[in-house]
């Protein structure tokens, strides 16, 4: 069946159509039992419209981004891992440095 989302187990993202929820940005998920998994694209158009207060788990597939936590920023780069707990102190804001990032995100719901 050409349009399931999960076989055996895996997740098939070609079969998952794109979200487009801001400029420079889309994303694919595959949600289920209160867990998301989402393969994220950033270009460099993306401007975050106000601070991310959620928790991410992932890790940088290609491209390169920083990201400002209140200031103090973060370079991430294709092979990082990124580990972001949810709450007030660690707010956060991504900024493309190069091209088209990709990346996959753990996210609880």
């Amino acid at each position: 069946m050409s349009n399931r989302r999960i076989t055996n187990n895996k997740v098939i993202f070609q079969n998952i159509p794109w979200e487009y929820p801001l400029a420079g940005a889309r994303y694919k998920a595959y949600e289920k039992d209160g867990k998301k998994l989402r393969l994220v694209e950033f270009t460099e158009k993306f401007i975050e419209p106000d601070w991310c207060n959620k928790g991410h788990i992932g890790y940088v597939l290609n491209g390169q981004m920083e990201i400002n936590f209140n200031g103090k920023k973060v370079s991430y780069k294709a092979g990082d891992g990124i580990f972001i707990l949810p709450g007030e102190a660690n707010k956060h804001m991504v900024k493309v440095t190069s091209g088209t990032v990709q990346l996959i995100l753990f996210e609880e719901q």
